[in-house]
């Protein structure tokens, strides 16, 4: 299941506010705050520098490439997604609540962190060498197959919770991307409110009873 882990801080702090020994974690929030403040990842390692305050070669020492660096913002993307979804869990001693509840979790992190949210699902993500990337993506996936496969009763590797996992994870990907891109503004004067009644409609399926 979800589990919080505190390796990492899942808060987003002020580059400056960083001293250059911690020079990586320096440039990786000068990172998202760029691509927050921008919504774009079309930023250069020279502009972070600057922002931070070293050298060019001094984060190349870090990361190696752009690319390097875009990696390692996703993967702190997922972490973060884990950990929230971990806290709606938790927050919930019904465990078919708490499922639920960790994908209306899901869509908020979109809806806050939307170039975030683009990065992290990307092609290029996808694609990415990036080891602690995928680590980090495969953690978010295996919370909500291990969840779901508490709600059902039932083994992570039955085929009924791999499917229900996939399923579940459309739904709430699918709405992400559908609010982020502005697809259903004509359709609701509220979005918590549309939000909530996809999921108590989805429920309503008998999607999270054991069969």
């Amino acid at each position: 299941m979800w589990t919080v882990s505190t390796s990492k801080s899942s808060k987003t702090e002020t580059p400056g506010h960083y001293h250059h020994g911690n020079l990586r974690r320096a440039l990786l929030e000068a990172g998202l705050e760029r691509l927050e403040s921008t919504q774009n990842p079309e930023f250069s390692l020279r502009e972070l520098t600057r922002i931070v305050g070293v050298s060019v070669n001094a984060a190349y020492r870090h990361f190696a490439s752009k690319e390097a660096l875009l990696a390692a913002m996703a993967a702190e993307g997922f972490h973060r997604l884990v950990v929230e979804q971990a806290h709606a869990v938790q927050a919930h001693p019904d465990k078919g609540e708490g499922f639920a509840e960790a994908g209306r979790a899901y869509v908020n992190f979109a809806r806050r962190h939307p170039a975030l949210f683009r990065l992290m699902f990307s092609r290029f993500a996808a694609t990415s060498p990036d080891r602690e990337m995928h680590a980090s993506a495969q953690l978010a996936y295996s919370g909500m197959l291990h969840s779901l496969a508490a709600v059902l009763d039932k083994p992570a590797d039955d085929p009924e919770v791999k499917v229900g996992a996939i399923q579940a994870w459309s739904l709430v990907h699918g709405l992400s991307q559908l609010i982020i891109d502005g697809q259903v503004d004509s359709h609701t004067d509220n979005v918590d409110t549309l939000i909530d009644e996809v999921f108590k409609a989805k429920l309503e399926t008998g999607f999270l009873q054991k069969q």
